[in-house]
């Protein structure tokens, strides 16, 4: 079954306490992320990294406070959770090489990685039968990542193990409403055979 894993926001402003948007807990899934990923290149499978890549003066920031803003530390990814063949997808048309890529970040400047462009004719390219879905935060971008991959018809799994939230009650309403949706709960060890 051809696999697309989904490393959802791995980022260090939401994974570490001095992060501009922290997650509580964010740094104990970094490990399970890597993990995750390393797993993926070993065996042939996709990682889609989408990352938030805002403007300093970014629309977002009148919700949300300022986060992830270009070429910072803080938009960047753990050094553990990137793969050695990557390419970067902006959030403006653009043609997307595949061969040979072990990960794509996919850069976006709202909640939705669905938002980026290139992302319907990615999904096409990548032909998968099977999403694998982790990250922060589970009851948004997450949740976002989920719902809209669920959409494909295709197996979707959320790797409980390998994501945080910032308001548990509504992380376990997410859950319920992804599986009464056909998605299904999963853990790394079930993902990963070990």
């Amino acid at each position: 079954m051809r696999t697309v894993f989904f490393d959802v926001d791995t980022q260090i402003d939401f994974l570490y306490p001095a992060g501009a948007l922290y997650v509580p807990g964010g740094e104990t899934i970094v490990d399970r992320v890597a993990a995750l990923n390393r797993y993926a290149a070993a065996h042939g499978i996709v990682v889609v990294s989408d990352m938030d890549a805002h403007a300093e003066d970014d629309p977002e920031f009148k919700t949300w406070p300022p986060h992830c803003v270009v070429e910072t530390a803080g938009q960047q990814k753990p050094a553990a959770t990137l793969l050695d063949k990557r390419v970067v997808v902006p959030n403006a048309p653009c043609e997307v090489k595949l061969e040979s890529v072990e990960q794509v970040l996919l850069e976006k400047q709202t909640l939705d990685c669905f938002t980026n462009v290139n992302l319907p004719n990615l999904l096409e390219r990548l032909a998968a039968e099977r999403y694998v879905v982790y990250g922060v935060v589970t009851e948004i971008c997450v949740k976002c990542a989920a719902w809209g991959l669920l959409k494909t018809g295709k197996r979707v799994e959320l790797v409980t193990d390998a994501v945080r939230s910032l308001d548990e009650s509504a992380a376990k309403q997410m859950m319920a409403e992804f599986t009464a949706a056909g998605g299904v709960l999963t853990t790394v060890a079930e993902v990963t055979g070990v």
